[in-house]
């Protein structure tokens, strides 16, 4: 009995170390150019994210030392992966682009590297803050992640070369062929990027999806957020992903002021 015990208190210390190995096989798979696999990577990171704490949750092994490898795992996955798309994103695309100014690409880098930092200061932030046990106060950095993830898989080329899970109303979609000009984009993800990263560590309340009962009262956002993500991802594929993240936002938002 006593060495089933000690197994059980290791499972979620386990998941959680499922995870950041996913989470570094996702920045390997990034600097490679393989966004739809990091994408996938850091989806499967997520799951074992959730498995984790449930796990701890239903075996009632919570730790400290659990707690603080869950942040460190988090950061590679959900900091460092999304950073390095990013990054790899940000860095091919600049050299199809004539800069007037070369330092002018450079600094569009400054966007993938806000991701990773904000998100280890969010994780830090998050284990010392005793407000956040049903709720989290900021964007969390998993669905900080899903956001960058999915929206690089979206605009680059190759997903309009292939159409890659491009949904039923939104095929091989590309604001390549819209004639958008590729300095504007890389612009606008940067600074979009540095914005959403500021989510992290921002006041705004944001629902948690975890539901401690299956009841539709009192989980009215929650429900609504998961048939929306459901809706969404047929609908647009890849992009389905960068939408629902943003309803969650917004849900999160009209909450508050509903309250």
């Amino acid at each position: 009995m006593p060495k089933r015990a000690n197994i059980r208190k290791h499972i979620p210390n386990m998941l959680t170390c499922c995870n950041l190995a996913v989470g570094f096989y996702a920045c390997i798979l990034a600097l490679n150019g393989n966004y739809a696999g990091a994408m996938i990577a850091i989806l499967l990171a997520a799951v074992f994210d959730f498995a984790d704490g449930l796990a701890a949750r239903l075996l009632k092994v919570c730790s400290e030392t659990g707690k603080d490898l869950d942040s460190l795992a988090d950061v590679v996955s959900f900091g460092m992966a999304p950073g390095m798309i990013l990054f790899d994103f940000i860095d091919r695309m600049q050299h199809e682009v004539s800069w007037p100014h070369p330092f002018l690409g450079k600094m569009c880098l400054v966007g993938a590297f806000a991701v990773p930092v904000f998100s280890a200061l969010r994780l830090a932030m998050f284990n010392n803050d005793t407000r956040q046990g049903t709720s989290f106060i900021g964007l969390p950095v998993p669905a900080h992640a899903v956001l960058w993830s999915s929206l690089v898989n979206a605009v680059s080329p190759s997903f309009a070369e292939t159409g890659f899970c491009a949904g039923l109303s939104l095929h091989r979609f590309s604001i390549w062929e819209a004639g958008v000009p590729l300095p504007l984009v890389l612009a606008v993800v940067a600074i979009s990027a540095i914005g959403t990263s500021l989510l992290l560590v921002s006041p705004i309340p944001m629902f948690s999806l975890k539901m401690s009962s299956l009841k539709y009262k009192g989980n009215e956002s929650r429900y609504l957020t998961i048939c929306l993500s459901v809706v969404l991802v047929a609908c647009f594929g890849i992009l389905g992903l960068t939408l629902t993240i943003l309803s969650y936002m917004l849900l999160s938002i009209f909450n508050r002021q509903s309250e």
